[in-house]
């Protein structure tokens, strides 16, 4: 059912506005007694999730007990993160997501239908996992909050992949990311029907139907000036708003070029991207624009580190981001890997399969860790001297001495594609 909608290419959603549709959402709710948020942490800063929290913390007051970050994989959020994100919650309420212990499994997809919805691309059950604080007694509302945008495991982000990502487990985040990863990641990204998708609308209505969970999805996109600017809200308990959502943000978040890319140029804000983990969306969300033998150069002065989490940081520096055929043999032959199938994916989706070259431009990583893993290595203080983000507006740029290149100011927001590698 559908609580809210608002939403078009054109909109542009106030502060005012967010809160006046949760709001009517929240009345149509009726009344709830021990409420639980599931938003994301600081790596989804501009989802205004924040926003969303605060209004659901100023409507239910006392009657939320909890807020469950929905880490994933992620680093705990810093009480400096939750006063930026969260201003005005209680850090009493925080839970951090123990994503090794601490879920219950609900379910388990056969191995049959996993084969069948991935065209065979793997051979695995996939276990329905989340955080065993959703299964307390006397919940009666579970507010999942985020923002749907394309991306690159499931195709589209949020919705249900908030619980079975963000509050799964191992196994069930090791399978899907490599899921998605064996199928393609560019026949994935910007769809809203995906084989990892399917996968948690299955968990969703068979396996947590009981569970009284409402989404609060925005869009959120940039206007003509660069600001980020909420497109859209969509509130509900089932996948409807999902798709409503999803459908707007390939309208906003989807750049469709007419050629493909030279030379693409990334700035990673250092607030947010502290790993390659989460700053390889550079790569991820430009892949289907840039040229054969064309470049991407990423300027991240807040990477230190490959992995949020210290056991996939030692994977990804031992095997590096060398491409599908060397990561599915690591997978075969090498134990560690095979039993840490989201670091798997990621070395897949991280690599260009030798197409275009990625030089990256860290902030707190040496010449011979990049080079380790896979990227050439760029000195940052000179490239942030010759591309000056001051100076830079996203899309395409000149500089004095003709050199043309494609500016992107946060890859989180949005996917990029030649038309002819999309359909």
């Amino acid at each position: 059912m559908i609580y809210f909608a608002r939403g078009s290419i054109h909109d542009n959603l106030t502060t005012a506005d967010l809160e006046q549709g949760l709001t009517e959402a929240f009345d149509r709710l009726g009344a709830r007694r021990r409420v639980v948020l599931v938003p994301p942490d600081i790596t989804r800063l501009h989802s205004r999730a924040g926003d969303m929290a605060c209004c659901a913390w100023r409507y239910y007051g006392k009657r939320i007990t909890d807020v469950l970050p929905a880490l994933g994989t992620h680093t705990p959020m810093t009480a400096a993160q939750i006063d930026r994100m969260y201003p005005g919650i209680p850090h009493e309420l925080f839970r951090i997501h123990d994503w090794r212990g601490g879920i219950e499994t609900l379910g388990r997809i056969r191995a049959e239908y996993v084969r069948e919805i991935s065209g065979g691309a793997v051979d695995f059950d996939w276990p329905a996992q989340i955080n065993r604080l959703l299964l307390e007694d006397g919940i009666d509302l579970i507010l999942s909050l985020g923002q749907v945008v394309p991306h690159e495991v499931v195709g589209m982000a949020n919705h249900n992949k908030n619980i079975f990502v963000g509050t799964g487990g191992p196994e069930g985040i090791n399978k899907s990311h490599y899921l998605g990863a064996a199928y393609g990641m560019e026949r994935i990204m910007g769809r809203a029907d995906t084989p990892v998708r399917r996968l948690f609308d299955y968990a969703s209505e068979n396996f947590a139907s009981h569970l009284p969970i409402i989404y609060c999805l925005t869009v959120v996109g940039a206007d003509d000036d660069g600001r980020m600017v909420i497109r859209g809200l969509f509130v509900g308990d089932d996948a409807e708003c999902f798709r409503r959502a999803a459908a707007l943000s390939l309208e906003v978040n989807f750049h469709l070029l007419d050629a493909p890319l030279n030379r693409v140029v990334v700035f990673l804000d250092p607030e947010e991207y502290k790993s390659t983990w989460l700053g390889n969306k550079s790569i991820y969300r430009t892949r289907m624009a840039i040229a054969d033998d064309g470049e991407l150069i990423v300027l991240a002065p807040g990477v230190r580190e490959f992995g949020e989490d210290p056991a996939i940081d030692q994977l990804i520096r031992r095997y590096g981001y060398k491409g599908t055929p060397a990561t599915q043999a690591a997978v075969r032959t090498q134990p560690e890997l095979g039993a840490n199938l989201s670091a798997a994916a990621h070395l897949i989706h991280g690599s260009s399969e030798g197409r275009f070259s990625i030089t990256y431009a860290p902030g707190h990583l040496t010449r011979a860790e990049i080079g380790q893993a896979g990227f050439r290595y760029g000195d940052l203080d000179t490239l942030l001297k010759r591309y000056d983000i001051a100076n830079l507006r996203d899309g395409f740029n000149r500089l004095p001495d003709g050199e043309t290149f494609y500016y992107i100011s946060n890859p989180a927001v949005g996917l990029w594609a030649y038309r002819g590698r999309f359909s």
